[in-house]
């Protein structure tokens, strides 16, 4: 069974940096695309960043020039380095991952929480 586990979220201030990981176990995950996904309260769900195995990534606008994702196959484990945080990026954080052949399963961390604020 595949299981996520975030850890690394926490109270930073506007302008601090902050490095959350991910460890997947159940399964290897070389097929699978890793990455982070965040949730405002009443908000949808959004994109942060994702890479492939092979190391292509995919930034949303927001975050793009701040944040670094980054991953080691051999440990199973997907990081993003987010620096100069704002407000606005408070949210819950979630680890995601997605099988890249078929089935193209996808599964969700538990979440951790990130808080930007003074």
């Amino acid at each position: 069974q595949v299981q996520l586990v975030e850890s690394g979220g926490g109270l930073v201030q506007p302008g601090g940096s902050l490095r959350l990981s991910c460890v997947g176990s159940g399964t290897g995950f070389s097929i699978y695309v890793m990455g982070w996904y965040r949730q405002a309260p009443g908000k949808q769900r959004e994109l942060v960043a994702t890479i492939t195995s092979g190391g292509v990534t995919n930034y949303a606008d927001s975050v793009k020039g701040r944040c670094t994702i980054s991953r080691d196959n051999a440990k199973n484990t997907v990081y993003v380095q987010m620096n100069n945080l704002k407000p606005e990026d408070t949210a819950v954080y979630y680890c995601y991952v997605r099988r890249t052949i078929i089935p193209m399963n996808v599964y969700w961390g538990q979440g951790t929480q990130v808080t930007v604020s003074s």
